[in-house]
């Protein structure tokens, strides 16, 4: 929005600290309701803030000895935190892989032979394929097929009936509401990547990574909840054709595992809100402007 006159502009330092604030917000939402404290949080963020620094600095050849002096002048932590920090260091975390329960859910509503008009199929327990059995078979053969199914029970996303020894699942997507470690865990792999996305196509000299987004407001619920059923329904088919697709490159590229040394992670989300009390009552939808070459 343009400012008024005789309002200075907003400086890249105001528009980034800006940003940061819209990033923090939620992360401290999380952090309140779960009983996370500042000074948790905090001492993270400065770990965060030496470890990046740190890889910075090293990408520059910098010598050892001159390390920790750079590192506290680019993070204003003082040397004394930067040498604790980096000598206690575990590691940025690792994405986490697939889970077998996640492994055989995506497969479960992404094969089309275990599919029927769209849906995912109604597998007996035992038996030749298609099956339940076969299925769990198809992703392991160190873990029991009950093992599996005893799994995907608790964590809501299938049903057993017992009379006609059926599994069903009764989830569209994999979103084990039972277990709150793999749900954070998720959060941090899902949203960590999104903004390494968004990260690398701001401060890199050419955009690296697809990340665009539609914005409206406006709007009532109803009219949400329908753009909702638009997102789920293109989710469903972008599943079908990616899942074969990447197992596919992943069988060819272990070929030449000296190659096959990236991941990739590809999500849709949607985000509503009421803005009744927060913003002007009037309608606008468009496309979020990002750094990305026109037709991708």
């Amino acid at each position: 929005m343009p400012s008024s006159a005789g309002s200075p502009q907003p400086s890249d330092h105001d528009a980034l600290a800006d940003a940061i604030q819209s990033v923090l917000a939620p992360l401290a939402d999380l952090a309140v309701a779960r009983g996370l404290t500042y000074a948790v949080v905090e001492e993270s963020l400065k770990q965060a803030f030496v470890r990046s620094a740190q890889e910075a600095q090293l990408a520059q050849g910098l010598p050892a000895h001159r390390l920790v002096s750079r590192i506290s002048a680019a993070t204003g932590i003082n040397r004394r935190e930067v040498t604790r920090l980096t000598q206690s260091d575990p590691g940025a975390p690792s994405p986490a892989g697939a889970s077998l329960v996640s492994q055989l859910f995506t497969r479960w509503i992404s094969d089309r032979k275990l599919r029927v008009k769209g849906k995912p199929r109604v597998l007996p327990r035992l038996g030749d394929a298609p099956s339940f059995e076969a299925l769990a078979r198809s992703i392991t053969q160190d873990v029991h097929p009950r093992t599996m199914l005893d799994e995907l029970c608790r964590l809501d996303l299938a049903r057993w009936d017992a009379e006609t020894d059926t599994v069903s699942l009764i989830q569209d997507a994999f979103a084990p509401r039972g277990d709150l470690q793999r749900m954070v865990e998720f959060l941090g792999d899902n949203v960590g990547d999104h903004l390494h996305a968004a990260v690398e196509n701001v401060i890199g000299d050419e955009p690296a990574h697809f990340e665009q987004a539609v914005f409206a407001q406006g709007l009532s619920a109803d009219s949400v909840e329908e753009v909702r059923n638009l997102a789920r329904k293109h989710w469903k088919a972008l599943v079908t054709e990616a899942v074969p697709l990447l197992e596919q490159r992943i069988d060819e590229d272990a070929q030449s595992p000296e190659i096959a040394t990236r991941r990739v992670r590809l999500g849709l989300f949607t985000y509503h809100q009421d803005s009744a009390q927060t913003e002007p009552e009037t309608g606008s939808a468009g496309v979020v402007p990002r750094r990305l070459p026109s037709g991708k």
